[in-house]
Order: structure tokens, then C-alpha cells, then sequence
């Protein structure tokens, strides 16, 4: 054998073996977990309604439930990660987290580096107003004032489905346009439910809830690449609790609307 066919050989070899070994460890992260009775979790801790810090320094919110109802069926103890956007995946990449729960979309980029459980929750652009507001369908919003940030998808989606008496008033951020809300110079609002969990939070007097769907964006779990026992571990948690009506009841306490219909 040649020089460069033997380096060539001991290189496959080589590659073959690294291959093997990390199949191996991926494939024993469900082991692991269930042999240290620990899970842990990267989940939001100021991104309300879906993980925030209470008065009491507890965290809370729909992705902590999330969190905390798979360990709870794997029966194992969870151990909550707080993450950014910025760093949750990095987390899941580096073992930090076995899974990241933190309003984390799909998309093709992210697709190339992890792996993505079914969805188990909404996040969506709708239309907030009090609870004494009535508004069932689009029409009713006719000749009524909406707050909403210049631009942005809630502003745009808006156009698409309301009438066209409805009187827009326009500001430049979502500081801006929640402010208006809030000071009552609008009768209904306009934005994500991220930023209206949190002006729900800080101002429970406006008896403010979600009244129409602009556009929905589902939640995934994010899961390590090459780690199909969790994978399926965490879909079948999702199946049993979409089928026995978990997560609608999970999306209406936080969200103020059922979960419907998710993505597999």
C-alpha cells in the first residue's frame, strides 16, 4: 500500500471511529438524563407570558410549564437554564442544556444545526383590547382606534384583514405604542403577544385580552443534532398533551387563547 492510500485508510478509519463515538454519546443523552434524574432545560427569564421572574424571584410562564411538564413525564427533576436569544442555541450545542425552551421558532438556518421537537405552543401578532371591548370578528373593529408600532408585521397584517374606516395611529417603537394603549388614547392594540404579556403584567387594570389572530408563528423544543431517543421522548410528551388538551389549557392561561392546531 502506498503512502497515500495507508494515510488515507488510518483517515477513514479514523473519521468511521470519531462517528461511532459520537453517535454513541448522542444516542445515550436520554440514558443520561433518565440515570441522573436530571434534566436540564434552557428556558426565557424576561420574556413574558412565556418565562419571566415573578415577585418572589420565581420564575414562571407557559415555556417554564412546558419545562417542568416533560421532566415531570420523564420523571426526572428539571433544572432551569436561563438563556438570551442570543445564546439558547449555542447552550443546546455546547451540552449547557439537554433542551432549549424558549419561544424558539424554525427555520432553515436553525434546521442546519439542531434538531426540532412538534410544536407545542403559539406565538403570534393579534389584536388586544379590554375585556369590555367587544370584538369577535374584524368588521367589529370598524371605526375604532388601534395603536401599532410603524412597520412592523402586526401593522402590515392588520391592512390585510381590517376595515377600512379603522382609525391607525402609528408610533415609532413598541415603548411608543404601548404607552398610547396604556394612557387610553386608543381603544384596541395591535402587537405580539411577547409585548402584550408583558403591558398585561405591568398594568392588570386595563383588564386587557387577546381578541383576533393577525399571524401565528409556532414554539418548537429545541434538541441537540443526532439525539433521536430525546427527539421522540419529547414528541410523544407533546402528542399526549396536545391530545389530552394540556396544551390548550397551557396556551389560554398565558396566551389567552387555545393552542389549535400546531405543526408536527
Amino acid at each position: 500500500m502506498s503512502f497515500s492510500k495507508r494515510q488515507f485508510a488510518i483517515g477513514l478509519a479514523s473519521v468511521a471511529l470519531f462517528a461511532a463515538s459520537s453517535g454513541a454519546f448522542a444516542q445515550s443523552s436520554l440514558d443520561n438524563i433518565m440515570k441522573s434524574k436530571t434534566i436540564k432545560i434552557a428556558i426565557p427569564s424576561d420574556y413574558p407570558p412565556y418565562g419571566s421572574v415573578d415577585r418572589n424571584m420565581k420564575t414562571q410562564g407557559l415555556d417554564i410549564e412546558m419545562a417542568e411538564l416533560i421532566a415531570a413525564k420523564m420523571g426526572v427533576k428539571v433544572e432551569l437554564v436561563p438563556v438570551t436569544s442570543a445564546n439558547r442555541i449555542p447552550y443546546l450545542q455546547t451540552r449547557k442544556a439537554d433542551l432549549v425552551i424558549s419561544t424558539l421558532g424554525k427555520n432553515a438556518e436553525r434546521e442546519k444545526v439542531i434538531d426540532f421537537s412538534s410544536a407545542y405552543a403559539p406565538f403570534f401578532q393579534a389584536v388586544f383590547a379590554a375585556k369590555n371591548v367587544p370584538i369577535k370578528t374584524f368588521a367589529d373593529m370598524a371605526g375604532k382606534t388601534v395603536a401599532v408600532t410603524r412597520g412592523a408585521m402586526e401593522d402590515q397584517e392588520l391592512n390585510k384583514v381590517a376595515p377600512a374606516n379603522v382609525d391607525y395611529r402609528r408610533f415609532e417603537d413598541n415603548n411608543a405604542t404601548i404607552a398610547a394603549y396604556v394612557a387610553g388614547q386608543t381603544q384596541t392594540i395591535a402587537t405580539s403577544v411577547s409585548v402584550a404579556g408583558d403591558m398585561i403584567a405591568k398594568n392588570p387594570k386595563l383588564s386587557a385580552e387577546y381578541k383576533l389572530l393577525l399571524k401565528d408563528s409556532p414554539c418548537f423544543v429545541g434538541i441537540a443534532k443526532g439525539d433521536p431517543a430525546l427527539k421522540n421522548k419529547v414528541n410523544e410528551i407533546i402528542a399526549n398533551a396536545k391530545k389530552d388538551g394540556t396544551l390548550d389549557a397551557m396556551s389560554k392561561k398565558w396566551l389567552g387563547r387555545p393552542a389549535g392546531d400546531l405543526p408536527v
